[in-house]
């Protein structure tokens, strides 16, 4: 998955939410181990004191862990991944309803449309 920054939130923010999409996602599996901050920061384009300051909140969120001299490791915690994906599901949802609302439809009639879209 590219590295795509904008200028609506800090950098460290969208490469956290990058890296938990990519868990989610499954482009990163259970277990496996990251690069290096400076390799990550390289690839990212960023200085590596920013990537640093995002790998250290997914630590501190138990979605990555640190091995002395092995590096940094995805989480092994399966359901942790799993709640992960669901609250990311969830956050796209409060989207699509809060537009929902915003162009008039209850909450019934936005899952009517989106059930007829989908066929």
């Amino acid at each position: 998955m590219p590295w795509n920054f904008n200028s609506s939130s800090p950098i460290y923010i969208q490469i956290i939410e990058h890296i938990k999409l990519s868990i989610a996602v499954g482009e990163y599996k259970a277990g496996d181990k990251l690069l290096s901050v400076r390799e990550l920061a390289a690839e990212a384009e960023v200085n590596p004191n920013t990537m640093q300051k995002a790998l250290s909140e997914l630590e501190r969120d138990g979605l990555l862990y640190t091995q002395r001299t092995a590096g940094r490791f995805i989480t092994e915690d399966t359901a942790a991944i799993a709640n992960l994906r669901e609250q990311l599901a969830g956050e796209q949802l409060d989207m699509f309803l809060k537009k929902m609302r915003q162009l008039g439809y209850s909450p019934d009639e936005a899952l009517a449309l989106l059930k007829n879209h989908i066929g």
